[in-house]
Parts: structure tokens; sequence; C-alpha cells
């Protein structure tokens, strides 16, 4: 974007109905509708530029003021620095903060040429998350897992939490389908203290999960509490500091925009932490795939134990969707930060004025 103040800023409320199909349900968030605070600045350097953010909600969340969001309001919102994000992905200038990240940096030049084409050829290898949110049915779930074998899927994350004996049969279905020489991830979504993720994850150990997702409530400041509370740089060099992390998990949208999440990107080679996204939502697969091929190509110079989550929803409404090839993620070839959504979505989407909205909360009220 040419240099110039900023001469509009819109934002604008759009929500997609997923709770209708169980998309995106999870121990914490049994119905939620998957939506975003979608920011449009304009400057006055008449070169008809936009800059396009996105944060991504749980709908309710959507309606909380920016202020309180900088604060920490989490729950529908669910993202922390909310109002900074989208903003700072429509600006789109980043700063590099860590002390060493120049350092970093120039030591990723050597082999950077050969990753980059590596990358064009192959991509950055991704997870699947599609198959089997806590609200799907066994044969939604056996369906869409026999689908993502045959398009390719080896890495698959199953949502658990709610109910340990189900998750155990979930689990055990999901394992069977897939075998044992594939890789299955689990995510919590914070629902458990401390002894509960204890006494569940022993449990489920059997099936040989290579991570288990936001384990515990928020309770102090090396725990997910902290977190979902304060994403930030500062929180994420304390968790590395203190050992507390075999995976660093950024959100595109969670963090402060490119900004923060270069800077843990520095932190976590530094402390030789490899970095796999927490993505899908709306629009966070489009934002993240900028961040980990960066990554791979500039500042880790790796992919061992790296891999990026992927959720098959709403892409289909941005302008210039991921791309999905023998589940990797493509390097995006179109200029921009991909947030652009399409502006006949937005109007059909946007709450709760919009065609989408208006039908459903009219067929609610009768």
């Amino acid at each position: 974007m040419a240099r110039g103040r900023v001469s509009r800023l819109s934002v604008r409320d759009v929500r997609f109905p997923t709770s209708l199909g169980g998309h995106g349900s999870d121990a914490m968030h049994t119905d939620p509708d998957y939506s975003a605070a979608y920011v449009v600045i304009e400057t006055d350097a008449e070169d008809g530029l936009k800059g396009y953010g996105i944060t991504f909600t749980l709908g309710r969340g959507t309606e909380v003021d920016w202020s309180r969001e900088r604060r920490g309001a989490s729950g529908d919102c669910g993202r922390s620095q909310c109002g900074v994000g989208p903003v700072g992905q429509a600006g789109g200038k980043a700063s590099l903060e860590v002390a060493c990240g120049h350092e970093i940096l120039q030591k990723g030049q050597v082999g950077k040429k050969e990753r980059e084409e590596h990358m064009l050829t192959g991509g950055y290898p991704a997870y699947t998350t599609s198959c089997a949110w806590l609200g799907y049915s066994d044969d939604t779930l056996k369906q869409l897992c026999q689908e993502a074998l045959k398009d390719g899927w080896t890495r698959f994350k199953v949502k658990v939490g709610a109910d340990v004996q189900d998750d155990v049969r979930r689990c055990r279905l999901i394992r069977d389908m897939i075998g044992p020489e594939k890789t299955l991830m689990m995510d919590a979504n914070q629902r458990w203290d401390v002894p509960e993720a204890v006494e569940w994850m022993s449990k489920l150990a059997e099936f040989k999960p290579l991570w288990i997702e936001e384990p515990t409530s928020p309770d102090d400041i090396l725990g997910y509490a902290a977190i979902s509370k304060c994403h930030n740089r500062v929180i994420f060099k304390q968790l590395l500091q203190a050992n507390a992390l075999q995976f660093l998990q950024i959100d595109s949208c969670r963090l402060g925009s490119v900004n923060e999440n270069l800077s843990v990107l520095l932190m976590a080679k530094k402390f030789g932490i490899p970095v796999c996204p927490h993505a899908g939502g709306v629009g966070l697969c489009e934002l993240v795939q900028h961040l980990i091929i960066f990554d791979y190509i500039s500042v880790s110079a790796s992919l061992d134990n790296r891999m990026c989550e992927y959720v098959d929803h709403l892409h289909e409404h941005f302008k210039y969707p991921v791309r999905i090839q023998q589940a990797s993620y493509m390097p995006p070839m179109d200029a921009g930060y991909s947030t652009e959504m399409k502006e006949e979505s937005v109007k059909k989407h946007q709450y709760p004025d919009g065609e989408v909205w208006k039908k459903l909360l009219a067929a609610q009220k009768n």
C-alpha cells in the first residue's frame, strides 16, 4: 500500500451459520457460528488500494468492543488482541522486535533458494481437523475420515473433553480407521483442570496422540490461562524459557498481527521449539499460510516435527483462498495477506441484516 493517511476505516460483522452442521463444535463451544470482524482500510494516497483485515470470533464475540478485547475478553470472542490484529493485517507493516532476530534471519539466508523451491513444488505439510468435530455423528466422522484418507491426509486432530468414555470410543474409531502409522492429535479446548487433564489423558494415551492441545483451563502465568488471556510475545517468551511447551501453536488472529507473530517465530527458533500453527475459523488458514512458509524459508529452515492445521470450511468466501495439494499448503502467488473476502459473501452474511441471517432469524421467530 502506498504511503498515505487513513481516510476511511470500516468494520463489518460477518457471521456464518456453521452451528447448523455442527462444524467447529468442541468441548467448550457446542454450537459456534464462525464469524469475523472484517476491517477495510483506505488511505488518501489515491492509488485505489485497500487494506483488509479479519479477526475470528464465534459470533457474539464480534459484538465486544475493541477496548475490552484488548484487555483480553475471551469466551465467545476466543481471541485476545482482536482489535489490534485486523488493523495490523490491513496496514501490513511489520517490525521485528527480538534482539537476536537479525542474526537468525541472516543465518536463514543459507539454503533459502532451495527451501523456496521445495515450497513451490511440495508445499508445507498440513494436518486436518475437519473430520472430528465433537458434534459430528459417527457416520459423518467415518465418512469424512475415509474421504480425507483418499485425499492423502496422514495427520488428523480430534476434539475431546466433553465425556471421557465417549472420547475413548471416538478416538478408537478414528485410530482404527487411520491405522497405527498415521499421526493423531487431540484438542480439549481448555475444558479440564489439571487433575482432570492428567486422569483423562491417561485413558486416551493408548491412542498415541502426538500432542494434547489446550488441556487445561487458565490458572497461572505458565498455564494456558496466560495464553488465552494475554496472547503476546512476552507470554510466549516466558513459556519458552520455562520449557513449558513441546509444540508452539501460534494463532494468526490471537497475536497482534504480523509483528508479534514474527517475533514469536524468531523466539521459537532460538529455543528450538517446532511451530505447528492453529488455523481454521474464518480466514485463519489464509492468514497463517504466509507465516509458516516464511518461517520455513527464512527462520526455522526445517520441517522436522512441523505441520500446520487445515480446516476445510469457508474458503470459498475469500478472493484468494488457500490451495491444498497432497495434504500440504501451496505457497500463495497473489500479493497481499490473503484477507480480502468476496463482497457478495460479506453482504449475504453480514449480521443481522444480510440475506442469510434475515432468513434464519425469521425462521427462529416462527
